[in-house]
């Protein structure tokens, strides 16, 4: 027997004038934007991890919005943020700030992409090959009744085929194709550790030996890795072009490795500085995973525990 019992859904509703989230692009828009989480809804959106690099990065005499790279592969990426429809002006500002950075992705944000522009984009990528592409979005503002307002990117037009480029499919190693599949079983069982989830944020798995873990921090954070011809498993706490930081941690190593359980290896390299402990296990048997998989997140969490009020 059906039920007469009432379904009460609401009613969504778009907020037209982003200004009144945002009224500058420049002092709120671009300064929202680069925050981490809102990073990341825009790279859901696009699939790429962003990771900050700078905000009005300058390219002569003009700066681009925001400068990010993308983790895992360090492609260097450009956004460009316009909250109103999309000009002439920012289309020709792109092309100056993708030539100026030496960009590999260029992201343009707008509140509407006018067909003309759109083409544009479109026109950009036939004639680029894999290793340059334009991606254009609209950025929406809805609310559900009375709730707080949400934000949603639209994809207009991207890279051709960018899912496949992406992936680089059709042209991975048999250790590639290893560490693909490694990185996304852990994401698999960490999603299940409830300790582990509430103070990290998965990105997307990589085919390479690493996989990062952000801790709020533009210089610092935890790269976890395999190693096949070691057997063994890595978790690190990574120091990237800071070498004063490194020498004010190592002098507190009796007091980190007490924190820590026990003894951790120090490099100092001649740019960046791990350091990190290792886990020994046959890396290549799935049986060993779980195992190797609880390691590794323990550790992180451990290692984000001690280092983590250390750096800010």
């Amino acid at each position: 027997m059906a039920s007469n019992k009432a379904i009460d859904l609401g009613v969504m509703t778009r907020v037209e004038n982003l200004r009144s989230i945002w009224p500058d692009e420049a002092r709120d828009f671009t300064p929202w934007l680069a925050k981490e989480q809102n990073l990341k809804l825009l790279g859901d959106a696009v699939g790429i991890d962003l990771v900050l690099e700078e905000k009005e990065s300058s390219v002569g005499a003009f700066s681009a919005d925001i400068y990010v790279k993308e983790e895992g592969t360090n492609r260097r990426i450009i956004i460009e943020n316009q909250l109103e429809a999309t000009d002439h002006d920012h289309l020709g500002k792109l092309i100056t700030y993708a030539s100026g950075k030496s960009a590999d992705v260029v992201i343009w944000v707008v509140k509407k992409a006018r067909d003309e522009h759109r083409q544009a984009i479109e026109w950009l990528n036939q004639r680029t090959d894999n290793s340059l592409g334009f991606f254009l979005l609209e950025i929406e503002l809805w609310k559900i009744d009375n709730s707080r307002t949400a934000v949603k990117f639209n994809v207009v037009e991207q890279p051709n085929e960018w899912a496949k480029s992406a992936k680089g499919s059709g042209s991975q190693s048999a250790i590639q194709l290893f560490q693909l599949d490694f990185w996304s079983s852990f994401r698999e069982a960490a999603k299940q550790d409830e300790d582990f989830m509430q103070v990290f944020t998965l990105r997307k798995e990589h085919a390479h030996a690493w996989y990062s873990l952000s801790i709020g921090n533009s210089t610092c954070d935890i790269t976890l890795r395999v190693n096949t011809i070691k057997n063994l498993v890595t978790a690190a706490f990574y120091i990237s072009g800071d070498k004063e930081l490194f020498a004010e941690l190592k002098n507190e190593s009796a007091t980190i490795e007490q924190e820590m359980g026990g003894k951790m290896t120090w490099n100092e390299a001649s740019k960046d500085c791990t350091i990190f402990n290792t886990y020994k296990g046959d890396v290549r048997n799935k049986a060993n995973w779980p195992e190797l998989f609880a390691w590794m997140r323990n550790t992180a969490i451990q290692i984000r525990k001690v280092f983590k009020p250390r750096v800010g």
